[in-house]
């Protein structure tokens, strides 16, 4: 499970570094923000009730 939950962090970083990037394709971003939009939330900070 923990190498899962890397990957999919470095997956949504590449994701991220995409959306970024202005010389990417619009193709490219649809496909990284879908690879977000799949990704698990970030659960750091907040209020725990």
């Amino acid at each position: 499970m923990a190498k899962q939950r890397r990957m999919a962090t470095k997956a949504a970083k590449a994701a991220s570094k995409v959306l970024g990037d202005g010389r990417t394709s619009q193709v490219s971003k649809t496909a990284a923000g879908s690879a977000l939009s799949q990704s698990a939330p970030n659960r750091t900070g907040g209020k725990k009730r």
